[in-house]
């Protein structure tokens, strides 16, 4: 049902693959938008160990929403920051792509339990976390992406 890297010299192994989804920062989801048409928007995220899940927060209304509740197909890109070689301009970077659906999360506990998760991705000030998701915990939708299928490869601009 899903395609496999077409490069298979350049296809990461899926551990590799799992690596980056937990240590980037921000991917790429894409959903069917309105009329049909893909809607990519940039996220930051969490790769949850236990269930391999990943996990978003979100407004609980909107475009992305709108899309999830129609269809909970969705992909989610991640991709490292890359190397260049000394004198070279072209750079090799890493990529995952998984291809999965879409799950509201209901637990308010485990909302709050991977809010704490993500935002200590950009900060270990837990005051700073307890904070905020006692201002926005209750106007924010948690969503998960369960994987279906997960591929990844290296690429070498030229």
């Amino acid at each position: 049902m899903f395609r496999e890297v077409a490069r298979t010299a350049r296809r990461l192994e899926k551990e590799e693959a799992i690596d980056l989804l937990r240590k980037e920062l921000r991917g790429v989801l894409s959903v069917l938008g309105d009329d049909g048409y893909p809607y990519g928007m940039p996220l930051n995220h969490y790769y949850c160990e236990e269930d391999g899940k990943l996990y978003f927060h979100s407004g609980k209304t909107g475009h992305k929403i709108d899309a999830i509740m129609r269809s909970d197909k969705a992909s989610f890109c991640v991709l490292d920051g890359g190397e260049r070689k000394e004198g070279e301009w072209a750079l090799t970077f890493r990529s995952a792509i998984v291809f999965g659906r879409t799950e509201i999360v209901t637990d308010e506990d485990k909302v709050v339990a991977i809010a704490r998760k993500l935002s200590r991705k950009f900060t270990d000030d837990e005051d700073y976390i307890s904070r905020e998701i006692e201002e926005h915990g209750r106007r924010t939708l948690m969503f998960a992406l369960v994987p279906e299928h997960i591929t990844g490869k290296w690429v070498r601009e030229a």
